[in-house]
């Protein structure tokens, strides 16, 4: 199939559209409720493009409590099929304000890296876990120093590729996570929570 190059204005337009789109369901996304289950993502500076709307598509899915961006702009939502608008979403500027307001209300932070010493599978889940997930080229925009009390996992993979796409990774964990907790459909996660955070 021969593609036809889209002319400039075609391009602005698509751009327009997709910031009207993300406009609209950011607006929409403060109505949010959380999933059935804890676990937050922390999408940490990550490129404003297809991976986050995929990753809220997967949280919804999922049963995610909310989604932290750490230092993302808008992006289109479209990819997502929705889920922007139905999974909560909170903006930080930087990944000390994500890590502050997670360690005030209890969250045992997770950084997902490859190469990593603990399997994700062989780590146990607190019902209170956040999964850091780092830029698509550079990784995390922290030093694992600054936050020594932060655990590294990694995903286990067999083949030759040393890395997985953010999207995909972010799929894995929240698949572990259900796995280790259950189905969170009785409710009875929802019981030892107040109705208000």
């Amino acid at each position: 199939m021969i593609r036809v190059r889209k002319t400039k204005q075609q391009r602005r337009t698509e751009r327009d559209q997709a910031m009207l789109r993300y406009t609209k369901q950011r607006q929409r996304n403060l109505l949010a409720k959380p999933g059935v289950h804890r676990f937050i993502l922390v999408l940490d500076h990550m490129k404003a493009g297809f991976n986050v709307a995929k990753i809220f598509r997967s949280a919804e899915a999922f049963g995610a409590h909310e989604i932290q961006l750490v230092n993302i702009g808008p992006f289109d939502p479209a990819p997502g099929k929705g889920a922007f608008k139905k999974v909560p979403a909170r903006f930080f500027d930087s990944f000390d304000q994500s890590y502050r307001d997670l360690s005030e209300r209890g969250y045992r932070i997770v950084r997902l890296e490859g190469g990593g010493k603990q399997l994700l599978t062989d780590f146990i889940m607190p019902k209170r876990t956040a999964f850091v997930l780092g830029h698509e080229e550079w990784g995390h925009s922290f030093e694992r120093n600054d936050y020594p009390e932060i655990t590294s996992v990694a995903i286990p993979q067999f083949g030759e590729v040393e890395s997985l796409n953010v999207s995909v990774a972010a799929s894995i964990v929240m698949y572990e996570y259900v796995r280790q907790q259950g189905s969170g459909a009785s409710g009875s996660i929802h019981d030892e929570w107040p109705a208000h955070d």
